[in-house]
């Protein structure tokens, strides 16, 4: 027998002894825990029903509500799951108990990038979230600080306006997404640093980079346990 072949039985007999002991830990809590779910469609081991949502999860879930109904389960690995997909269910969830439903769901992404999940997005709902609510509310965006950066944006607008219509006057074929997000980084420059911005300092690159890895597939926020490799 060759040593990766036994390596590969090694590693698939230690995979499945961790999964029945992980099983064995867990199944008190998850037997409480079946009879209160909405219906859904049934799991796999370990992975849940991760392997069904495919390249458009947005198309899957709304084939599988027509099936399973406005409110169903899914497991998404080792995490329960609920899915919403009638309006009025949905105003249940985020207008009548929306202080239940207040806080999202961690990742190692929100952890390890947010120091613990900290600011007004990924920290529990809580004295600590509505503190900075409360310092956003009155030092950020109250109604004498936007007056105050509205000359900023006039300015910044003009240039936008004025760009544009050069680029039409050429026939010229502008990305709108880019020239926004421009714009939104040249105010948000002015507002922190008084200045322009300089490419020394990428902020906007920087953003969506740490934007793609908080949103990146990571097996271990649906297996846990798989953190520890």
């Amino acid at each position: 027998m060759s040593f990766a072949l036994t390596t590969t039985m090694f590693a698939f007999l230690l995979f499945t002894f961790m999964y029945f002991l992980f099983k064995l830990y867990l199944h008190p809590k998850q037997k409480t825990l079946n009879h209160k779910k909405p219906p859904g469609p049934p799991s796999l081991p370990i992975i849940g029903n991760l392997h069904i949502l495919g390249k458009l999860p947005h198309r899957t879930l709304q084939s599988l509500s027509k099936k399973y109904g406005p409110i169903m389960s899914l497991q998404l690995g080792q995490v329960p799951t609920i899915i919403i997909s009638s309006s009025k269910a949905a105003e249940s969830f985020l207008k009548t108990h929306d202080i239940v439903f207040a806080s999202r769901p961690k990742s190692q992404g929100s952890e390890l990038m947010l120091y613990g999940s900290k600011g007004i997005v990924f920290s529990d709902y809580g004295p600590y979230w509505r503190s900075v609510r409360k310092f956003c509310t009155l030092k950020l965006l109250s109604a004498s600080k936007v007056e105050m950066s509205g000359p900023i944006r006039k300015e910044e607008l003009s240039i936008l306006v004025n760009t544009l219509k050069k680029a039409a006057l050429v026939g010229e074929v502008v990305n709108v997404s880019e020239v926004v997000e421009n714009l939104i980084e040249d105010i948000v420059y002015k507002l922190m640093f008084g200045r322009s911005k300089y490419e020394q300092f990428d902020l906007k690159n920087l953003v969506q980079q740490e934007l793609v890895l908080i949103g990146a597939f990571n097996l271990a926020d649906y297996v846990p346990w798989l953190k520890i490799f």
